[in-house]
C-alpha cells in the first residue's frame, strides 16, 4: 500500500485546482471530522462497510460488478445498511472524494457512480491539471455549479481532515488494500456477486 505524506499531498491538490480555481489562504481553520456516506435502512438486519479507492481498477469492477446488484437486490429493499468509507492512495483519489463530497448526501453516490465508471477517462491522465479538469466536468454533470467546485477543490481544510479520518480508520480496521468489505464485522476481500450473495443471504437466513 501506498504511503500517504499529507504535507505533500495538500500541496499537489492546492497546486492542481489553482490553474483554474481562486488562490486560497494561507491560515486555514481546521475542519471537523467529515464522516461517511451510507446507504439503506439503519435499522437493516446486516451491515457493510466497504474500503474503496476512487483510482483502484479493482473497486471500479468491484462497483459494475457486484455493487449495482446489492444495490438493487438488498440496499434499495431494507436489506442491508451500505457505507462507503475512501481510501486515498493518491492525490487523484484524494480530489475525485472531494467532488463527490461537493455534491453533499443528495448527490454523494450518484458522483460515486459517475466516478467509477468514468474511472479511466479522468484517473488515466499523467496531467493533474486535465486529472482535476475531467473531474470538474463529472461533478457539472452531476448538476454541481463552477462556484461550488472551486469551493470544494480548494478546501484544504476539508482534505487535511479527511486524510486525517482516512489514516485513522485505516490503522484501527487493519486495512490494507481495496477493496476490503466488511459484513456485520467480518472482513473480506474483492469478491464476486455469487459469492456476496451466498454470504448476504446466509446472514439473513441466520
Amino acid at each position: 500500500m501506498l504511503k500517504l505524506n499529507r504535507r505533500a499531498m495538500i500541496a499537489l491538490a492546492a497546486a492542481a485546482s489553482a490553474a483554474m480555481t481562486p488562490a486560497l489562504a494561507e491560515e486555514i481553520p481546521a475542519a471537523e471530522s467529515p464522516g461517511d456516506f451510507s446507504l439503506g435502512s439503519p435499522d437493516a438486519p446486516v451491515k457493510i462497510v466497504e474500503y474503496a479507492s476512487y483510482t483502484c481498477p479493482h473497486c471500479a469492477d468491484f462497483h459494475a460488478k457486484v455493487f449495482k446488484n446489492l444495490k438493487a437486490e438488498y440496499i434499495d429493499t431494507g436489506k442491508v445498511h451500505f457505507t462507503l468509507r475512501e481510501v486515498y492512495f493518491d492525490r487523484y483519489g484524494l480530489w475525485a472524494a472531494m467532488v463527490a463530497r461537493c455534491g453533499g448526501e443528495m448527490r454523494y453516490f450518484g458522483i460515486h457512480d459517475m466516478l467509477f465508471d468514468k474511472q479511466q477517462d479522468w484517473a488515466g491522465t499523467q496531467d493533474p491539471v486535465q486529472a482535476v479538469q475531467k473531474l470538474r466536468e463529472i461533478g457539472l454533470a452531476a448538476g454541481l455549479d463552477n462556484a461550488a467546485l472551486d469551493a470544494c477543490l480548494n478546501d484544504q481544510a476539508k482534505a487535511e481532515a479527511l486524510i486525517a479520518q482516512f489514516e485513522k480508520n485505516m490503522a484501527a480496521d487493519e486495512v490494507k488494500g481495496t477493496p476490503t468489505i466488511f459484513i456485520n464485522g467480518d472482513r473480506h476481500s474483492n469478491m464476486s456477486w455469487d459469492d456476496l450473495k451466498a454470504i448476504l443471504d446466509a446472514k439473513l437466513a441466520g
